[in-house]
């Protein structure tokens, strides 16, 4: 990169913390760079086209949001589980920390045993997920309203979700394997803001970076908590008949809508990234202050990962990565 300072400029790059590691998108693709046992930073290029970009249909307003979510879920836990295979290469199994069971599990099945564990956590995990924030809400209001569907049933839910939202991740954040991820999550957003304001990226430059930004993921949740409140609440007050439906239907609602939430969330998410106004700051104001939790300050060696990983996938002329 030349030390010169940019010119600055909006860019469509975006990124993912993974275990000791940062995953970055840019105009040049995706890239991986995860800091090894023996310190060194091993960064992989891939060379995989965004869905939208193969069909379409795809890149549609609201139906990218959709798949573009969608995606990241499918492709994102494809790099955190070969960033943890990555970052324990070369390692004895006490150096990896991992449990008798895993151990036992590993050496009796093999590799191929630990890939289904991992796809059985994933649907425990979601089914977690589903339990959490769709469920729980709703059987809470429910025991205080008396199994009825009230006009401000939506908004008492979606505060109970808010609530249930930011006590897990405050708890998980204790944890030191998570309190590491989130570091490696600073980096991202320092290293990208570092980017976008056309600064050299060394890790001085962006070390001074605020690591909150607009862009998250933590911003999308809250926004689509948000809208999931107002379209809700819109749903009852246009179809009144919803005041009589039973909790398990009333769910059914909220998870057909789910799609539509994430649609115009995401465009909010896009559009709030390149606007700075006052509509902008109140819907992301939430998710800004939830990452003074899902980020944390990155050491120096954290930061030049996330570093290797954006250098991977930016070109040599700031003018060939902006949006057009």
């Amino acid at each position: 990169m030349s030390e010169e300072v940019r010119k600055y400029h909006k860019t469509s790059v975006g990124g993912q913390a993974l275990i000791e590691g940062v995953m970055m998108r840019g105009p040049k693709g995706s890239a991986m760079a995860v800091r090894l046992p023996n310190g060194e930073i091993e960064t992989t290029y891939k060379n995989v086209k965004p869905w939208r970009d193969k069909c379409k249909f795809f890149g549609i307003p609201i139906i990218r949001g959709i798949v573009g979510f969608v995606e990241s879920l499918v492709t994102g836990y494809g790099y955190l589980m070969e960033s943890a295979e990555k970052s324990t290469q070369g390692l004895t199994e006490d150096e990896q920390d991992m449990s008798k069971l895993d151990r036992w599990l590993n050496d009796r099945f093999g590799p191929k045993m630990m890939n289904v564990i991992g796809v059985i956590s994933s649907v425990l995990g979601f089914a977690l997920a589903f339990f959490l924030f769709m469920w729980l809400p709703s059987w809470l209001i429910d025991l205080v309203t008396g199994g009825h569907l009230q006009k401000f049933h939506p908004l008492f839910e979606g505060i109970v979700r808010i609530i249930i939202f930011v006590a897990y991740m405050a708890i998980v954040s204790k944890m030191k394997e998570i309190h590491r991820v989130f570091m490696y999550h600073g980096a991202e957003h320092k290293t990208i803001f570092c980017y976008e304001h056309g600064l050299p990226l060394t890790v001085e430059n962006v070390r001074k970076q605020s690591r909150f930004h607009p862009r998250c993921g933590t911003s999308f949740m809250f926004v689509m908590i948000i809208l999931s409140i107002l379209l809700s609440s819109a749903l009852v007050l246009i179809f009144p008949g919803l005041q009589n439906v039973n909790r398990a239907v009333w769910i059914l609602v909220k998870l057909l809508v789910l799609p539509l939430v994430m649609g115009i969330g995401y465009e909010f998410i896009k559009y709030a990234g390149r606007h700075d106004n006052l509509f902008v700051k109140i819907l992301s104001a939430p998710g800004l202050w939830m990452q003074r939790i899902t980020t944390q300050e990155p050491t120096d060696d954290i930061i030049e990962v996330g570093i290797a990983s954006l250098e991977a996938v930016i070109t040599d002329n700031p003018e060939d990565d902006e949006i057009k």
